[in-house]
This record gives structure tokens, C-alpha cells and sequence, in this order.
């Protein structure tokens, strides 16, 4: 599993004012925020490669600050799925949003992305 910051092993990229990568336990969290569309869904896809590099990356998708997601970003979350079923490891979303849900069942990807209404482990002390 790829780790950043905690072990040295990989830095995740920069943060931006769309995406930016955390350690939460023993998985990474990519952080989304305001909108993903076309012209933005780089600064998504550059966070999301990085935290699918590696054998068995555990990576979560936090689309709870997310003000607009378009096809733009379901391609990004697609394609970094597929990378990391393809080293054995696991992509899960989080999302509180009826919008995010909707858009989500809309596209048919409800199944392969059914969300969790919260980060695991998040508010422990």
C-alpha cells in the first residue's frame, strides 16, 4: 500500500484548490473540493494517480466538499478505480450529498462506487 508523509515513502502531490491527499490510518484519503468539471478534473486525476501507484492501495475518495461534479470527474474516479483493482487494492467514495448520489446512480456507477456517508476512524481521538 502506498504511504505518504507517514513512512517517507511517496509525497503526495501538492495540494490545490480541488484536491489534496491525506494518511488516515491505513488508507490514503484524496480530498476533493469545489468543482470538477473539464477544466479541473487534472488537479483530481494528478492526487488520484498518486495515491494508486503502488501493490493494494487503499484509497478514499472524499467528495463531501464537492460544490459541482460533472462526466469529467466520473472519469477520473473510473480510471483510478480500474488502476487500483488492477494492483489488487480498493477505491471507496465518501459522499453525504443527495446530488453526489443521484448523479452517481444516474451514470449506472452506484454499484461500482456505493458510498460512505463518513471517512472511517474520522473524530477518534
Amino acid at each position: 500500500m502506498t504511504r505518504f508523509a507517514e513512512d517517507g515513502a511517496h509525497e503526495p502531490p501538492a495540494a490545490n484548490a480541488h484536491a489534496r491527499t491525506r494518511a488516515e490510518g491505513g488508507f490514503t484519503v484524496v480530498e476533493v473540493l469545489g468543482e470538477i468539471d473539464l477544466a479541473t478534473a487534472g488537479f483530481l486525476a494528478e492526487h488520484l494517480d498518486a495515491a494508486t501507484t503502488g501493490p493494494r492501495p487503499d484509497v478514499l475518495v472524499d467528495l463531501r466538499h464537492v460544490d459541482f461534479f460533472d462526466c469529467s470527474g466520473l472519469r477520473v474516479l473510473c480510471r483510478a478505480e480500474a488502476r487500483v483493482r488492477e494492483r489488487g487494492g480498493r477505491l471507496r467514495v465518501v459522499c453525504d450529498q443527495p446530488r453526489i448520489r443521484r448523479l452517481l446512480i444516474g451514470a449506472g456507477l452506484w454499484k461500482r462506487f456505493p458510498p460512505l456517508s463518513g471517512v472511517p476512524g474520522e473524530g477518534r481521538e
